[in-house]
């Protein structure tokens, strides 16, 4: 059986699988029942091996083993199994929640609360810094950042950021603005985001920037975060973004958009 490398590789990303599991299982697939020695040679997973792997995708809900002697192996629907690999995911996704829940009242936590406040004191400045690389990391960072807030809020951003920040930081807006974080965002407004500049404007001032192209978050006139690639010409997992908590820059950048801001308009 030859299946291509490319196609392995695109199922061990959808279904969480190593090599040798998505290569029984298509090996598995593709004759529809089989003992694990067939397997073995038909997939090219070591023999010592493939027992192992075809116990890890029956409990993963890939295949169902038949009893019998010589045992054998039966391949299920792919249709179904991704239904079972969505319900295990969520109910992991469930447990694992519950249990993080369950740390804010720990004295794990609280232990790890003092270890970061005791190692904070002997950081320089300047050394609280990074660059995160791949959206995801990034909106989890600006979240954290939002959550921090006291003061303001600025976001510079794409006509496709702001549809995308809307959908991942909305709560975050809504809990600052409880707050009394003054929150300003700042996007070219196009057709393709009208209506969610509209939904933002209940927790935001929002303003149409039309000549400038710029990618950055503002917090508290102190902590920045900077994004260097261009959206449009970049895919999400190669996004990269720097942070830095440094009042000096934080505010001379936000000062510099204060000009631009009086020059915006209104959506």
């Amino acid at each position: 059986m030859i299946v291509k490398d490319e196609f392995l590789g695109r199922l061990r990303k959808i279904f969480d699988l190593n090599l040798y599991e998505v290569k029984v299982w298509t090996a598995l697939l593709s004759r529809g029942t089989s003992t694990a020695g067939e397997l073995s040679t038909i997939s090219d997973v070591p023999r010592s091996r493939t027992y192992d792997i075809l116990e890890s995708l029956e409990k993963k809900g890939f295949i169902v083993m038949k009893l019998g002697k010589p045992i054998k192996f039966v391949a299920i629907k792919p249709e179904e199994v991704v239904e079972r690999v969505k319900k295990n995911l969520m109910v992991d996704a469930k447990e694992k929640t519950k249990r993080l829940e369950k740390l804010k009242g720990d004295e794990v936590l609280e232990e790890l609360s003092g270890l970061f406040t005791k190692g904070i004191k002997f950081v320089e400045p300047s050394d609280l810094s990074g660059s995160l690389k791949g959206r995801q990391n990034l909106y989890n960072h600006i979240d954290m950042m939002l959550r921090e807030a006291e003061k303001t809020i600025t976001i510079v951003t794409t006509s496709e950021g702001i549809n995308r920040k809307f959908e991942a930081l909305m709560p975050s807006f809504e809990q600052a603005k409880k707050r009394g974080v003054k929150i300003r965002i700042a996007a070219p407004i196009d057709k393709n985001n009208m209506k969610i500049a509209k939904e933002l404007k209940a927790v935001a001032e929002v303003r149409n920037m039309e000549k400038i192209q710029a990618r950055f978050v503002v917090i508290d006139s102190s902590q920045l975060m900077f994004m260097v690639l261009n959206d449009e010409k970049f895919h999400p997992n190669y996004d990269l973004g720097v942070w830095i908590s440094t009042e000096f820059f934080a505010l001379a950048l936000e000062q510099l958009f204060d000009l631009a801001w009086k020059e915006m308009k209104t959506k």
